[in-house]
């Protein structure tokens, strides 16, 4: 990402803005809510969005820097070890205090010091550093999003929350396969331009021949493997998500019910009827599998993803890939707390692709591996098959 100074400023400006745009229709009762300990409230995500800048950059190249309290440096670190103790993750919620409005105080507070440092000084390393303080806080605005209507979706009167529902209502076209010929593929990121270390380095793959599906799964589709007994015969299954299915008692995609007869699910605009046409989401790696075996097809490999990027089309959902997240050849973890952000997750993982409604505009890229652990469903997730 080659930006001015001037650019940069206004970027950072822009990024900050709308993470407060999303959370303008919440209440104050709203910013604590933590539904699960695989989410965050939204007062935490707008505290530690802001004290990556502070922590990252603001005490390491703002000279004289006093931070805006002592104690946010434990409240709001996420899992940086190099950086000390914190909070556990599940109590996120319980931090009542700070109050919310101090909590935007901080924000303003560490704007005017990162916006008075950006005009002083300009030299690549501060600015590298901006930078993927913008991209971070660009993934926390699709997790404030879904852990927001995760959240809410607890609530027994299912409210009408927001003026618009998070996910659009996507009707699929036309589906079809694009055919790929066996060959030598590059993949991951080149170029100059900003991408996280994951992403790194390109190396080449030699895929067989394969086909990929030019849309992605419908609701309809998705009720037929449901109403075909998908969620009730083990031989559709992997192991672990058999007894993930029975342990968790899971029936449906999250947020879906029946109701007199009829398939509803939870949004931000209420309790609604499932539109048969719209992309499926809130899957899980699981179900996806699941799936895939009863359609007799298969998930692609993040590599098949990559190489058919530029042939169909993507965005609408994250898409699971049937790849464990694993480094690429010749990945190194930087040194400090940086190196923290993606490389010791490597385990565990699957590897999503593409991007969602909830994604910021021009975040992601073909070459962008997201990640989570196979069971979770809040995400903006869908399928796309191969075989």
């Amino acid at each position: 990402m080659d930006l001015s100074i001037t650019a940069l400023k206004e970027k950072y400006a822009k990024t900050r803005q709308r993470t407060l745009d999303l959370c303008a229709e919440l209440q104050p009762e709203d910013f604590n809510l933590q539904g699960a300990d695989f989410t965050s409230p939204p007062k935490w995500h707008l505290a530690h969005t802001t004290w990556f800048f502070e922590e990252m950059i603001l005490k390491a190249f703002a000279k004289k820097y006093d931070v805006f309290d002592q104690d946010y440096a434990f409240l709001f670190n996420s899992y940086y070890n190099t950086l000390g103790e914190r909070v556990l993750r599940k109590d996120r919620g319980l931090l009542s205090r700070p109050y919310i409005q101090n909590v935007f105080t901080y924000r303003n507070y560490v704007d005017k010091h990162l916006k008075n440092l950006l005009e002083k000084r300009d030299d690549q390393g501060l600015v590298d550093l901006v930078i993927l303080g913008i991209q971070h806080e660009e993934q926390h605005q699709e997790l404030l999003q879904s852990d927001i209507k995760y959240s809410l979706s607890l609530n027994p009167m299912n409210h009408r929350v927001h003026g618009h529902e998070v996910q659009k209502t996507l009707t699929l076209k036309e589906s079809g396969w694009e055919k790929m010929e066996s060959g030598i593929y590059e993949i991951g990121h080149q170029g100059n331009r900003f991408c996280f270390d994951n992403e790194l380095n390109s190396h080449k793959v030699y895929l067989e021949s394969y086909e990929i599906s030019t849309s992605l799964i419908s609701n309809e589709e998705y009720i037929e493997f449901i109403e075909a007994g998908g969620y009730t015969n083990f031989n559709y299954w992997l192991d672990d998500a058999w007894a993930w299915l029975k342990s968790e008692h899971i029936q449906a995609p999250l947020y879906w019910r029946k109701k007199n007869g009829q398939w509803v699910h939870f949004t931000l605009n209420g309790l609604a009827k499932i539109n048969k046409d719209d992309i499926l989401s809130h899957i899980s790696y699981y179900e996806a599998m699941a799936f895939a075996t009863w359609k007799g097809c298969r998930l692609p490999t993040e590599f098949e993803w990559e190489a058919a990027a530029d042939k169909i089309p993507w965005g609408s959902r994250w898409e699971w890939t049937n790849s464990a997240y694993l480094p690429y050849p010749g990945f190194s973890v930087a040194e400090g707390a940086v190196g923290e952000y993606n490389g010791k997750f490597m385990a565990n993982q699957m590897v999503l692709r593409g991007g969602s409604e909830a994604t910021t505009p021009g975040h992601s890229r073909k070459t962008y591996r997201n990640f989570f652990p196979p069971n979770l469903q809040w995400q903006f997730t869908g399928i796309r098959l191969a075989k």
